[in-house]
């Protein structure tokens, strides 16, 4: 599944206004550091909805943004709208992960030199 036949597309861009932002907001936040955070999003989403109690949530600094956004995103929108679940949701992070990490090959913030003129 790609980007154009994606049912939730909605939800990637979401996710995606909400990384610009913390890229704005932050000069120091890299393609890396980005990465890291979606990961430990998808931890905390889940946690949210009950599950992975024995994962820890990163508390850095820079990531804690990324994190709080993919976690309001998620809870306003898991099993509310368009029937999207919580494995739906979790593939469409990981979906915007493997953007950030092929853009990444562009330099250390390839990937919001990519999204900043669309979103």
């Amino acid at each position: 599944m790609g980007f154009e036949d994606d049912k939730h597309i909605d939800i990637c861009q979401n996710i995606e206004f909400g990384l610009r932002e913390q890229y704005d907001l932050h000069p120091d936040l890299t393609d890396t550091l980005c990465i890291f955070a979606l990961d430990n999003a998808k931890i905390a989403v889940k946690k949210q909805f009950g599950y992975a109690k024995n994962e820890r949530v990163s508390e850095h600094p820079l990531a804690k943004g990324i994190i709080d956004w993919c976690v309001a995103i998620g809870v306003e929108r898991i099993g509310k709208v368009n029937d999207i679940t919580l494995k739906e949701y979790i593939d469409r992070v990981d979906k915007i992960k493997r953007s950030v990490t092929l853009h990444s090959d562009y330099g250390i913030r390839g990937y919001y030199e990519f999204i900043k003129n669309f979103v």
